[in-house]
């Protein structure tokens, strides 16, 4: 007994300690980077021997940045939407439904998970080149609709697995049509999932790049690829900036989630009693 409180009790320490380790090597490169914005020099460096606030003002002045950020919120505002109508549809009918080629179907749905992104974006790229058609936003929005799609599948489809049928039974039991059935037990009780599936999809849409890089023009380029462009140009501390505001606006986002819904929930990894 001795021995084996003497082995578990080292085994309890080194846990905490490993994952403590490994969440400072992954927030290393963050803090440099946050702490690097604030250097007054225009070189980046680390520690920053002088502090300013002058890149966060060109962060928000600067006029790509402003035009890269309005694309990505038209681009991320329908391809969200349009990957949650879909997603929700995909998701029931692949849980519901027996057909030939199921397995086939989902292989492909979730194959943006496994396929490397930029691939998917010259595959597209050609595919309207070839077309002849224009790259406006649609384009975009149909990229990110497929890069996004595999997450509110997922995320619609553990709360399907979590949804009691039998009050959905029990209410077209009582005379409500399918329809009413959808939207008054069927949708309400997906809801955690819904939002989970939109709130990721939204997050991954805007923080796309990869296969944006290959279908966006001048018109259509999202802040991704804008700040791509200015890196190109200048090694100042603005994307430093930039990147410690995107860093901050997520982490409220999720934050806000968690305090008004809990993650867990929403998600659909915690016991919702």
């Amino acid at each position: 007994m001795r021995t084996h409180h003497s082995v578990s009790l080292p085994l309890r320490i080194a846990g905490p300690v490993v994952v403590f380790l490994i969440l400072a090597f992954v927030m290393l490169p963050v803090v440099v980077a946050v702490l690097a914005a604030f250097n007054e020099k225009a070189m980046l460096s680390f520690p920053p021997e002088s502090w300013s606030l002058k890149w966060f003002e060109r962060v928000f002045t600067y006029s790509d940045f402003k035009d890269g950020f309005h694309a990505s919120l038209i681009v991320t505002a329908w391809s969200s939407v349009i990957a949650l109508v879909v997603g929700t549809g995909l998701a029931i009918a692949v849980k519901r439904l027996e057909f030939v080629g199921k397995e086939t179907l989902q292989a492909i749905l979730h194959s943006p998970l496994v396929i490397p992104h930029f691939t998917l974006g010259l595959g597209l790229l050609i595919l309207v080149s070839q077309l002849k058609l224009q790259r406006g936003y649609a384009v975009v929005i149909l990229c990110h609709v497929m890069l996004v799609l595999p997450f509110v599948l997922r995320s619609v489809y553990v709360s399907m697995e979590n949804l009691d049928e039998r009050l959905e039974q029990a209410a077209a039991s009582l005379g409500a049509s399918p329809l009413k059935v959808l939207f008054t037990i069927t949708v309400p009780l997906l809801a955690p999932g819904l939002f989970g599936g939109w709130l990721f999809a939204a997050i991954m849409s805007f923080s796309e790049f990869t296969a944006s890089l290959f279908i966006t023009t001048q018109a259509t380029q999202t802040l991704p690829v804008s700040m791509y462009n200015y890196v190109r140009e200048f090694a100042d501390p603005t994307l430093a900036a930039l990147s410690a505001v995107y860093i901050v606006v997520t982490a409220c986002v999720l934050a806000f989630a968690n305090y008004f819904l809990g993650l867990g929930k929403v998600l659909n990894i915690e016991d919702s009693h």
